[in-house]
């Protein structure tokens, strides 16, 4: 009996130690655990470090590029300045040339104004072809009506028309010059009666441009002198 007992109190006691560790090993923290050691078939594998967001976040901060100022210096040094060739002047015989043709066109404008300018006249006031008309008394009348005169530019040629006043029947033409030159059927007559004995039988005087041409009143009609 005495054997029996001891041999079961030694064969408990491993059994009692192993449940102590075990309730050792439930009850303790772990950091009282004792370090095991990583067995040699296991290879360990390195794994991507993951970055933390709010590590990430301080470094996108920290790491953002900032724009460049630029932060301009005056500069002190006076820049060059580009020294301009001089241009080459005009001649004052060139600027006269130049200002004597400008000359000779405004005198040649002013001319060919003039020219219509008169030939509008012209136009309004004997028509065409060029028609002058006056009545006087110059000796020739049977009554108290005085003579007509009509005096007429037919392609350059002057013709006075008289008609005696109360008798037209009598009329009578009288030819003029010749007008010679540009537009000459354009140049209007005009007659003037002109009384020099002052027996009231006055001459007549036609004027075609600077040409004058006097006829003679005698024995009842005009003869040109």
């Amino acid at each position: 009996m005495p054997v029996t007992e001891a041999s079961r109190e030694v064969s408990q006691l491993p059994a009692s130690s192993s449940m102590q560790s075990v309730s050792l090993h439930s009850t303790s923290p772990r950091s009282v655990l004792r370090h095991r050691s990583i067995s040699s078939d296991i290879v360990a594998k390195d794994l991507p470090r993951i970055p933390r967001a709010s590590r990430t976040q301080t470094l996108t901060q920290t790491q953002k590029p900032r724009p460049k100022v630029s932060n301009p210096m005056p500069s002190t040094a006076a820049e060059p300045t580009a020294k301009s060739d001089p241009q080459p002047r005009l001649h004052w015989l060139v600027l006269l040339s130049l200002g004597m043709m400008i000359a000779l066109v405004l005198v040649l404008i002013g001319q060919l104004a003039t020219n219509w300018l008169t030939a509008t006249w012209d136009d309004l006031h004997y028509g065409r072809p060029r028609t002058f008309q006056v009545d006087a008394y110059v000796g020739h009348e049977s009554g108290k009506i005085p003579s007509h005169f009509i005096a007429l530019n037919l392609h350059g040629r002057i013709e006075v028309i008289e008609l005696p006043g109360g008798d037209a029947s009598h009329t009578r033409i009288y030819v003029g010059p010749q007008l010679i030159g540009p537009n000459a059927d354009l140049v209007p007559a005009i007659i003037h009666f002109v009384d020099t004995r002052h027996d009231h039988h006055p001459d007549m005087l036609v004027q075609a441009g600077s040409i004058q041409v006097i006829f003679h009143n005698a024995n009842g009609t005009f003869a040109s002198g």
